[in-house]
């Protein structure tokens, strides 16, 4: 028998909470009503057939205080039929990896009927995220009750009750079994090993683990440079002869780490079924607005944003603000270096041992001005990105991401590029090397976990002490848990973590020559790392929603681009030595050519190296190729299938299978001409819209 979303029932009392839902305080009765409502209405009648219900029932509501709470779960069956709606893809019994379809169930490994764990709870809460996030305005013109908010068809009414201020937040619960086991393998003993990345990517899902995957890896990656660096740093450090050979390992140490971790990658994505998810057509995001209109690719009625007004925010606003915001930056250099000449001619009046340690004020006060300025801009950033109104998230992450990078990158570098290559000062860059690389490091330890940690534990201390003043009768595990985690931080996803990666992978890579004591800093530093970031996911922040994710993205790319960048600075350095400038003391020209040519042997061979290390290893290739195949013969069946039912010809059904879908559209006018058949075209209309779907 076909289960259908038409058959589920959406009014069961008793369910496993999975996300909350939190309101304002004065929120009417009829938008209550409504909301509950649409989130258990069926799906064909425009609802998300979830589960829904008040956190404290009428008796709890008299003996507890009502924070305004509900609770979302669903049943199991709507959960796997959610699951194929995201186009999960999950292990079958043949070890092969495909899309799970509820119809097909038993052919998955770990399937059966009264195993309710087959989904992991970060998948959960995944579904029921997408589903609240669908639910769309059909008929209002408002919601209920308010009658300020407007609604348009197909505007996102979750989208619009947290602008409204109706909804103040949505969350997923933590589940406390499953977390204290993990916290137990992770990071509350203090080891040397490796994380439960597997573990991690089960409870909070793939975008997260590959966050702590990459971390692990590239610690471990520093090490050998950290090793190699260390004599260096204590036995030759003026003779930059042998630092040419320190540099050329650096060099190809950073393309050989990039182009391993993708391949790492690769293996651990696919275990997951995130290399080979099939993603949809990318939905306008929830903030995005504009007229409502006729999307002309997808045919769905969605808001359309003139692209023209677009490209007209980001030249005339964006792009002017980013380069003021760029200029302040240096303003900002040059008064720090009027600071260092002012620490500099103390000590040389003076000369004791307090003015020495001066020298050092104006860097690290310059280190504390650089984060504050850089989490300033990130504010400014996210307001400018989304008020330049991107339709797809993707666009909003690309732009949002190409505006920090740049700001971040002339802010932290901008000095040590200065210091080098105008003052010539390789003593004074080494001290601010040091001290921009440790004091950023302290900052970011104390103000994204320890922190937060503190306040996050008074907080628990006042709540369990207000519960336990209630002395009820009721069980208040559930409300104690909830009252908790809606006052924790919401984690804003994985964008400043990898941030402070690239910018320590910038330390380490680009002045490599003069500090190689960089790396050392950087590996001690990503040990505690690895811990504070497991502390800070685990009992400082909320836990965010599940993301699948097939790679870390645009950050590949930007690492990429810094080790290049790299190879540049590190050979004209090298080049300003003065023991290579020894040897050509007549002829600068002769200098500068050989720099250039070393410098473009090296980039060539990193190119060899990243051309020569597949991204994907073989064994993962094939797999692919083979799911590629099973997708064109089932493809092949599904044709073969309509044609019979159409009753066309066998020779219509081989000439269907072999064209491909740049050709479908001359086939299927070509077969109507030919059958003058009206079935047959609109089978082959809505077969080929499913292709590019599929």
């Amino acid at each position: 028998m076909r289960v259908t979303l038409s058959s589920l029932d959406t009014c069961e009392s008793s369910f496993t909470p999975l996300v909350v839902i939190e309101l304002a305080q004065d929120v009417k009765d009829e938008t209550k009503e409504w909301l509950k409502n649409r989130i258990i209405a069926k799906k064909k009648d425009g609802g998300a057939q979830l589960l829904f219900r008040p956190l404290l029932n009428k008796y709890e509501k008299e003996t507890l205080e009502n924070q305004n709470l509900y609770v979302v779960g669903a049943s199991n069956v709507r959960l796997l039929l959610g699951a194929e709606a995201v186009g999960l893809v999950k292990e079958c019994t043949d070890a092969a990896m495909r899309a799970f379809t509820y119809g097909t169930r038993h052919n998955f490994k770990g399937f059966h009927d009264n195993n309710n764990n087959f989904l992991t709870m970060a998948e959960c809460q995944f579904i029921i995220k997408h589903e609240l996030e669908n639910l769309r305005a059909r008929d209002e013109k408002m919601i209920p009750g308010y009658p300020q908010a407007k609604l348009y068809p197909g505007k996102s009414l979750m989208r619009r009750l947290l602008t409204s201020g109706i909804v103040t937040q949505v969350f997923p619960l933590h589940d406390t079994e499953a977390l204290k086991k993990l916290e137990d393998t992770w990071y509350t003993r203090f080891a040397l090993k490796y994380q439960p990345i597997d573990s991690i990517r089960g409870y909070f899902g793939e975008t997260i683990a590959l966050y702590f995957g990459f971390l692990e890896y590239f610690t471990f990656a520093l090490i050998p440079m950290a090793i190699i660096g260390l004599p260096y740093y204590l036995f030759v450090w003026e003779d930059y002869d042998k630092y040419v050979i320190f540099a050329s390992f650096n060099l190809i140490w950073s393309t050989v780490i990039l182009e391993v971790w993708k391949r790492g990658c690769a293996n651990m994505t696919y275990r997951w079924g995130t290399l080979v998810m099939k993603r949809q057509f990318e939905e306008p995001r929830p903030g995005f607005h504009g007229v409502l209109g006729i999307n002309s690719v997808t045919g769905r009625e969605e808001p359309l944003y003139s692209s023209y007004k677009r490209q007209l925010r980001i030249y005339l606003v964006s792009l002017p603000f980013v380069c003021l915001c760029l200029y302040f930056s240096l303003y900002v250099m040059m008064i720090y270096f009027d600071m260092e000449d002012w620490a500099l001619s103390l000590h040389e009046d003076s000369g004791s041992e307090w003015t020495s340690l001066l020298l050092y004020v104006p860097s690290i006060i310059y280190a504390v001005v650089i984060e504050i300025m850089n989490r300033l801009y990130r504010y400014a950033a996210e307001f400018l990105t989304s008020w330049e109104n991107h339709r797809l998230e993707s666009a909003y992450q690309n732009h949002l991401v190409l505006k920090v990078l740049v700001f971040n990158f002339l802010n932290c570098f901008a000095s040590l590029f200065y210091i080098a290559f105008v003052l010539k000062d390789m003593k004074l860059l080494r001290q601010s090397l040091a001290t921009l690389l440790i004091t950023s490091q302290i900052l970011n330890q104390v103000v994204e976990s320890l922190l937060p940690y503190w306040l996050q534990r008074k907080y628990c201390a006042r709540v369990k002490r207000k519960v336990q003043a209630l002395k009820s009768d009721v069980d208040t595990t559930l409300y104690e848990q909830v009252l908790l985690e809606k006052e924790m931080g919401t984690y804003l996803g994985t964008f400043d973590d990898y941030l402070e990666l690239f910018l320590q992978f910038g330390y380490v890579s680009l002045f490599s020559c003069v500090y190689p004591l960089a790396a050392a800093f950087a590996v001690l530093n990503n040990f505690t790392e690895v811990n504070s970031d497991a502390l800070k996911m685990c009992r400082v922040f909320k836990r965010p929603f599940s993301e699948p994710s097939a790679s870390i993205g645009v950050w590949q790319l930007a690492f990429e681009t810094m080790s290049v960048i790299s190879v540049v600075t590190n050979c004209a350095l090298i080049g300003m030595s003065p023991q290579v400038n020894a040897v050509f003391p007549e002829s600068k020209t002769d200098l500068v050519l050989i720099v250039v040519a070393v410098e473009h042997a090296l980039l060539a061979l990193k190119f060899i190296l990243a051309f020569a290390i597949p991204d994907k290893p073989r064994h993962i290739q094939q797999k692919l190729a083979r799911l590629e195949f099973e997708s064109l013969e089932a493809l092949k069946q599904q044709i073969a299938r309509g044609c019979i039912q159409l009753q066309l010809p066998p020779s219509a059904s081989d000439q269907l299978g072999d064209c491909s879908l740049t050709l479908l559209s001359e086939a299927s006018q070509k077969l109507c001409a030919d059958q003058s058949c009206l079935a047959t075209s609109k089978f082959l209309t809505h077969l080929k819209c499913w292709i590019m779907i599929w």
